[in-house]
């Protein structure tokens, strides 16, 4: 039986390294999906499993602790930083301005409340327990690795502070939808009425969304002009895509000229429907499919990496192939398709045209969706590469002790979020599937847990009979504090749309559960669209500050 007990307890045998992690890892993920008053730990609960596991010996070789834990710590940022990339930097775009500002003011209000318990409990918490307990209350796991990255640069040898971040979390993912709950009585809102301003809201302020109109040419001023010289004159951007002359259907290009009477299948930017239907002719019905050269429409997909980065304009379909590409499909998003628009690989292209011209275009494009499951790693790994690289640079600053360093997460995070946004200007294909991102972040996230988990373990039960109940307090204070000062606020004086002001605060704390609670209630997207303006911003401050408190502080 020599091998059964090596296989349990030898922790230098790499298969009983492999055992403990895929046992913590699978019980953990089986025991998260079982749900507390209607909310679920989710991925987290593989942090309590491997608390207990840790608790009773099974810790495994320290070195490779060490590894995982840094690895995973590094898989699960740089997913993040490409799936936020794209964004991060439209967020900061009209609205959201606002909203990332208040957003901004939830994470330093927490930081505040975190520093004033530290100096009011005059010292009976270490400062770097402290910080575990803040990342626990704003349910933040990357702040905990960067908290954790930064200590290993001071050389910390004190208490895990991920005792600190499992006794706060769960009571911070109550306390994040309790006070989403708590504002919604507080401010006594009326959702039917919210939903009222949403809907006038987006009546006053389309977006630049596509809009597909037919209209006939009454404009005398127009006749006799080219597509180009119109399009010019206007100053407006639109794509005409079919245009029926003398009973013949073609598709017009830049020289096609404009006569009385003409049928026209235009598709422009939503804020600029009206100005064209003014300046061209009002709206008509046409069948185009009866037409004596019936047209096909097809959603071409990207897969071409030479198309990477490319504007549109540079391809000249219409003239060149004789079709026209009227909108992008981008993310689950249409995006009206201007000369301007930068194409991305795994970008969904409505194109219009005879058969045989469409299927050319098909050919140029690519369209081969066997090319997108084929994961882009070169990307990954240069942008890991070069993450740790900047993540190792030391930063000096008048009057600290050690320079500061970005780390295993704040660098991966910057050159993740930087190349998926401007990758395609240095020809890396950054394109990944959702499945293919959440399937490396969520193995990530398991391994960093796991190995968390495993090394905070041993202590734990001790350090919560010595005082460490207090805990699960100090992080519902700095959880609900900052959400109901600013929530208040932000409803009060900046007048928020309470469906807004759900995803806000689910966002500022990147939670999941909690968005999941107010698209629920909500019954419409405003939630997840709010959520998504300030996350982007919120999951760099929260990994960043983290960091930073650890590195000021001690």
């Amino acid at each position: 039986m020599d091998w059964l007990q090596n296989l349990l307890f030898d922790e230098n045998s790499i298969a009983h390294i492999v055992l403990l992690y895929s046992f913590v890892i699978a019980v953990g993920v089986l025991l998260g999906k079982i749900k507390f008053f209607g909310v679920s730990l989710g991925v987290t609960f593989v942090l309590f499993t491997g608390i207990v596991c840790g608790h009773f010996g099974l810790t495994g070789n320290t070195q490779i602790l060490t590894f995982l834990q840094d690895f995973g710590l590094i898989l699960f940022v740089f997913c993040i930083g490409l799936q936020v990339g794209p964004s991060f930097f439209s967020s900061f775009k009209k609205g959201g301005i606002a909203m990332n500002l208040v957003a901004m003011g939830i994470v330093a209000l927490n930081i505040a409340v975190a520093v004033a318990l530290y100096y009011g409990l005059n010292g009976r918490i270490e400062l770097p327990m402290m910080v575990g307990i803040l990342c626990g209350a704003v349910t933040n796991t990357p702040g905990l690795g960067a908290a954790n990255e930064a200590l290993s640069q001071l050389n910390y040898s004190g208490p895990q502070i991920a005792m600190g971040y499992a006794c706060a979390y769960p009571l911070g993912v109550l306390g994040i939808i309790g006070s989403i709950i708590a504002i919604r009585y507080i401010c006594r809102i009326n959702l039917k009425k919210e939903e009222e301003d949403i809907a006038k809201e987006e009546a006053a302020n389309p977006h630049l969304t596509p809009r597909m109109m037919h209209l006939e040419v009454h404009n005398e001023a127009l006749a006799g002009k080219t597509l180009l010289q119109v399009r010019d004159f206007m100053g407006r951007d639109f794509v005409c895509s079919r245009i029926l002359q003398n009973g013949h259907v073609s598709i017009p290009n830049r020289d096609t000229v404009f006569h009385l009477g003409d049928q026209l299948f235009v598709v422009c930017a939503e804020d600029d429907a009206e100005a064209i239907i003014a300046f061209i002719g009002p709206k008509i019905e046409v069948d185009w499919e009866k037409q004596d050269t019936p047209m096909v429409s097809r959603r071409i997909l990207i897969t071409q990496p030479k198309m990477n980065g490319k504007q549109l304009g540079e391809f000249h379909f219409s003239s060149m192939y004789g079709v026209n590409v009227t909108r992008v499909n981008r993310s689950g998003m249409d995006i009206f398709a201007s000369r301007n628009l930068t194409l991305q690989v795994g970008d969904r292209v409505m194109v219009v045209g005879q058969q045989d011209a469409v299927e050319r275009v098909a050919g140029v494009l690519g369209n081969q969706l066997k090319r997108l499951d084929t994961p882009n790693i070169v990307t990954i790994f240069v942008g890991i590469f070069l993450g740790i690289l900047l993540g190792s640079l030391p930063i000096a600053f008048p009057g600290m002790p050690t320079p500061v360093k970005l780390g295993l997460a704040g660098g991966p995070l910057v050159v993740a979020i930087l190349i998926g946004r401007f990758g395609h200007k240095m020809h890396l294909v950054t394109y990944t599937t959702m499945s293919a991102n959440l399937m490396l972040r969520e193995v990530g996230i398991a391994l960093f847990l796991a190995a968390v988990g495993l090394g905070a373990g041993d202590g734990f039960i001790d350090a919560i009979v010595g005082g460490g109940y207090r805990w699960i307090g100090y992080g519902a204070l700095i959880t609900v504090i900052p959400l109901l000062l600013v929530g208040i606020f932000a409803r009060a004086r900046l007048k928020m749309n309470y469906y807004t002001l759900m995803g806000l605060m689910a966002g500022s704390m990147t939670d999941p559960p909690a968005l999941a609670y107010a698209n629920g209630t909500a019954g419409n997207d405003m939630p997840a669209l709010s959520y998504s303006t300030v996350y982007p911003v919120v999951m760099f401050l929260r990994v960043l500050t983290a960091q930073i408190f650890i590195l000021f502080a001690l």
